[in-house]
């Protein structure tokens, strides 16, 4: 894991890159990589690499970057793991190379030579790379079919620029700070910046399952290697018996487990008291790791109540045999670590906070790698949007169709429920969206609706921020083609857009904040391929139950029988609602009041009250 960034000066007219500026990006990320610190510069210097290293795979210099071959034709500077790293060593060790260290980054660089673009195709794994090829004089960019690490570039069109975090290129001096409208109206509407836009106009994300050249002619559009809504179409066209799906399950998750378990440093485990987590842990035993130390977060706010997670993350720690570590917070600790947050928050988010306390209590405990039980709810289907959007397009769906029923609708709930309305704002738009898969989604997990936004944000930047967002088009193409069932195509829109967007962003920027590498089994390609035959039969419900009993030693009823309350923080209750003292006790007016702190914080770095 590392933070990675370089510049091109691909214009003939373009000035020479200055090395206070490579160097200024990647000493801003010193927490993604305290290990070491690497720069490389080509012959003319038109290109420079920089890295900042946290070793996980050889820990040794030998395998520092950025990683030159050994023939001297090709660099790399690579974010992330490769989990297929010992099968891809034997191959090439049986074909007579010698390699020089045990890590993966060398990897690259022969799977490079050997396959050029086509090589990420062999990579199983989270990462975000970049290679320079000397003889050829171009750089090749990759990112993660999930796109759990990330990536983001600038072009000014003379010069190309890369790094891990915006905030990184942003510290460069270089990048303008000119607002991105859809960004910002993004980031309202969803509570995390939709990608590939960012809160900057002249900075976007590589997107996930793409890869991009840079040569002389400047950047060529970024091609995709990787369609999640495939994967679940082709797994929909030939399902898997009935009877097969338990193992099916077992067996893909205790594969990803295994995977995830590689590196020469100790790995932990995020635990809640859920399913996803709980069954992490009893897999990493039957995956031989026996002694893991798990970590949960406990509040006093939540002692005796259903959202306490540390009584029951006891009990699963306990049958597993792990070490398992509770970790208070406290509003005081909430407080004084607000600033410290939001000045490592590097795009805006109303979620992280979870991901930032348990991660700061991994690097208290000396851990370097945890895993994560996010994409659980995504892969098998255990998120209430799995029963809500299909059954809002069944009962709604057919009246939104009708053309100003929404609108009409609306006003009529304003003026006989006005207390409704202004407690539930996104009830008033289920006439409005619930005729489409796309619009559904919006209502289920938007923070503001697009007919809101004027009311809070200047009506200019609205308009433009949708006209280049297109929000409904924009899910709408994580459907194509189509999943071919209700809960694939729910499957698809949570995992494109909420865990991309949001929970992997969070927890690469929480976790990298305290030097910790969170790993996440459930959202691996090859798992999603393996499962695929048996997702499109499964009911809500169904494939966590199946989960749950995927260790030898199933999960505790009490997990499995206990509602769904996610990994929280007591957030709202810390945070008071400025506009309305009753909103910290509605969910969806406390995450708009948290957003507003948020976005205050992360774009115009003012001081946030706590």
């Amino acid at each position: 894991m590392c933070g990675i960034n370089g510049i091109f000066a691909y214009h003939a007219a373009a000035s020479v890159p200055a090395e206070a500026e490579l160097l200024a990006t990647r000493d801003s990320m010193r927490a993604r990589g305290p290990d070491g610190a690497g720069v490389w510069w080509s012959n003319d210097r038109r290109f420079g690499f920089a890295n900042r290293r946290l070793a996980i795979q050889d820990l040794s210099e030998g395998a520092a970057q950025p990683m030159m071959s050994a023939d001297r034709a090709t660099v790399v500077s690579f974010n992330g793991e490769l989990y297929n790293c010992r099968q891809l060593r034997a191959e090439l060790e049986r074909d007579g190379v010698r390699l020089r260290t045990s890590g993966d980054t060398e990897i690259l660089l022969h799977l490079y030579a050997r396959h050029g673009a086509a090589m990420v195709h062999r990579l199983r794994g989270m990462f975000a790379f970049a290679i320079w090829d000397e003889v050829r004089q171009r750089l090749f960019l990759a990112r993660d079919p999930y796109g759990i690490k990330p990536l983001y570039t600038a072009d000014d069109g003379w010069t190309f620029r890369f790094a891990s975090q915006v905030k990184a290129l942003l510290a460069g001096g270089r990048i303008s700070r000119d607002p991105e409208p859809a960004g910002v109206v993004g980031f309202h509407l969803f509570g995390s910046v939709p990608e590939p836009f960012t809160l900057y106009r002249d900075v976007r994300a590589l997107p996930a399952g793409h890869t991009q050249w840079v040569d002389w002619l400047g950047p060529h559009e970024p091609k995709p290697f990787a369609n999640l809504a495939a994967v679940l179409a082709e797994g929909a066209a030939r399902p898997a018996p009935r009877a097969e799906l338990r193992d099916l399950i077992r067996t893909g998750v205790l594969d990803s487990v295994r995977a995830h378990l590689a590196g020469d440093v100790e790995v932990g485990l995020f635990l809640s008291a859920g399913i996803d987590s709980g069954a992490l842990l009893g897999l990493m035993r039957d995956a031989g790791h026996t002694r893991v130390r798990a970590i949960t977060l406990g509040f006093d706010e939540f002692a005796g109540t259903s959202e306490d997670e540390v009584p029951i993350a006891a009990d699963v720690s306990a049958q597993y045999g792990a070490q398992h570590l509770i970790r208070r917070v406290s509003e005081a600790e909430f407080r004084a670590d607000l600033a410290c947050l939001l000045e490592a928050m590097d795009q805006p988010s109303i979620d992280g906070v979870n991901m930032w306390f348990v991660a700061k209590s991994a690097r208290e405990a000396g851990l370097k790698v945890a895993l994560s039980g996010i994409g659980g709810d995504e892969l098998l289907a255990g998120y209430p949007s799995f029963r809500d959007l299909p059954r809002w397009r069944r009962y709604y769906g057919p009246l939104a169709a009708l053309p100003g029923f929404g609108v009409l609708a609306g006003m009529l709930i304003q003026a006989i429920a006005p207390q409704f309305a202004r407690r539930r704002p996104k009830a008033l738009g289920m006439f409005r969206y619930a005729n489409s898969w796309p619009g559904a989604y919006l209502l289920r997990r938007g923070l503001y609706l697009p007919e809101e936004l004027s009311s809070i944000l200047d009506r200019d930047l609205v308009r433009e921020g949708l006209r280049r967002l297109r929000p409904l088009s924009s899910l709408a193409r994580s459907l194509m083609p189509d999943p071919l069932s209700d809960c694939g195509r729910v499957r698809a829109l949570e995992a494109a857009h909420y865990m991309r967007n949001q929970l992997l962003r969070d927890a690469d920027w929480a976790g990298m904040a305290h030097s910790v590498e969170v790993r996440v089994p459930l959202v691996d390609f090859d798992l999603l391929r393996t499962l695929s035959p048996a997702l499109a039969a499964l009911g809500p419900g169904e494939g966590k139950t199946a989960l749950a009993s995927a260790p030898t030693t199933p999960l505790p009823k009490s997990v499995v029988a206990r509602a769904k309350t996610g990994f929280v923080v007591p957030t709202g209750r810390w945070v008071e609602a400025a506009a309305d003292r009753s909103a910290a006790n509605v969910k969806g007016l406390a995450s708009r009041e948290w957003s507003r702190l948020v976005l205050a914080r992360v774009l115009n770095g003012e001081a946030v009250a706590a």
